[in-house]
């Protein structure tokens, strides 16, 4: 299986909102395809994209910074091809895109509903942060 990794355009929306939800990675509270939209217009985020010879999109990871640390999101592989270190060349050309803009640190949440996937995030060297999480809506909703 041959794939390149790039940034996704606007015309990748549908498939990559599809391969999203495909992988369980759309929760009721987020818009997946405006939080698309909203990572391709600004000059701190994007959206890679794995793309197959034909031009399907078999994998994604979003990925953004806020001038201090990086952020992983979405990192979504096809599941008729994941376990085949897509997922791993995925985050590597997401900490690539960091460090091309001198950003040091990368992080990701994993959502408690998803926590098979740590001990894949710790073969490609991440830690459980000790944290506490806090979170307000602002928009109103609870």
């Amino acid at each position: 299986m041959t794939m390149t990794i790039e940034p996704a355009t606007a015309n990748d929306e549908r498939a990559v909102v599809y391969l999203w939800r495909a992988c369980g990675l759309v929760v009721p509270y987020n818009d997946p395809a405006a939080d698309f939209r909203f990572a391709l217009a600004g000059p701190n985020a994007t959206v890679l994209v794995g793309r197959l010879e034909c031009g399907r999109v078999t994998a994604s990871v979003m990925v953004g910074h806020d001038g201090h640390r990086g952020w992983l999101y979405y990192v979504a592989v096809d599941p008729m091809i994941q376990r085949q270190r897509v997922g791993a060349a995925m985050v590597e050309a997401a900490e690539g895109w960091l460090r091309e803009r001198g950003v040091v640190k990368a992080q990701l949440l994993v959502r408690e509903t998803n926590t098979g996937v740590v001990a894949f995030y710790e073969t490609l060297g991440f830690e459980v942060a000790p944290r506490v999480v806090m979170s307000k809506w602002i928009d109103g909703r609870e």
